[in-house]
């Protein structure tokens, strides 16, 4: 079964077995619903621990989140640095829009310019209060962010791992 990102627990909160969750998923109203199954992957492990979610709550720029059976510090100290993933159960019953993809689909993408110049690839995305942000790993080994915004994406081609750019002035320096 295969298992997608939807958020990193970075830290406890308070003493009533809440966690900070960095979330890594457009779908945070559904992802983190108090009922909702995920499955937590810790360090070094190759097994979910399955976690049903009893609260949910925003907070800053993070999701705090608690668990059936976990009610205090103690139980989720050692939950830090894990990832939370859903099943691809899970992800059958989303309804996306035309030119709507997921994380996965879009980190290990090719990006080029419209010229078909290689740039380099996705290796990561966030979130800002505008849009989201490709963290594209250039093939001259440097960062750059493209937004993700219609004036810059031209195509993507989830099949082919291929993204086609138009690259303004700055954008890559």
């Amino acid at each position: 079964m295969e298992w997608y990102n939807v958020g990193k627990i970075v830290n406890t909160h308070g003493i009533r077995g809440e966690v900070r969750v960095i979330s890594q998923t457009d779908f945070p109203e559904e992802r983190y619903t108090v009922g909702q199954q995920l499955g937590l992957f810790k360090q070094g492990e190759k097994k979910p621990l399955l976690l049903t979610i009893a609260s949910s709550r925003s907070h800053k720029n993070f999701i705090l989140l608690s668990f059936e059976g976990y009610p205090n510090i103690n139980d989720v100290e050692s939950f830090r640095d894990g990832i939370l993933k859903v099943n691809e159960k899970q992800l059958e019953d989303d309804k996306l829009q035309d030119n709507e993809f997921y994380y996965h689909e879009i980190v290990g993408c090719t990006v080029y310019d419209q010229d078909g110049k290689e740039i380099g690839q996705v290796k990561g995305i966030f979130e800002t209060a505008a849009n989201d942000v490709w963290t594209v790993k250039g093939i001259d080994g440097k960062d750059h962010y493209i937004p993700v915004v219609d004036e810059f994406i031209k195509e993507i081609d989830i099949d082919a791992k291929k993204i086609v750019i138009e690259v303004i002035e700055g954008l890559l320096s």
